[in-house]
């Protein structure tokens, strides 16, 4: 699978910083992390839909 966020977003999200590819890799990982225990929750209730609450 490829990136999960997008750079350019980030950058615009934060303008006075540098970010190292590490940083990059790391949020892609917490992203996957949040995602997967998000599914995790939706279906251990019963759902096939992801909400907010399940962040």
């Amino acid at each position: 699978m490829g990136p999960l966020v997008v750079k350019s977003k980030i950058r615009e999200l934060v303008e006075d910083m540098r970010f190292s590819e590490e940083f990059f890799e790391a949020l892609d990982e917490k992203v996957a992390q949040l995602v997967e225990e998000a599914v995790k929750r939706a279906k251990g209730n019963g759902r096939a839909t992801l909400r907010a609450c399940d962040l």
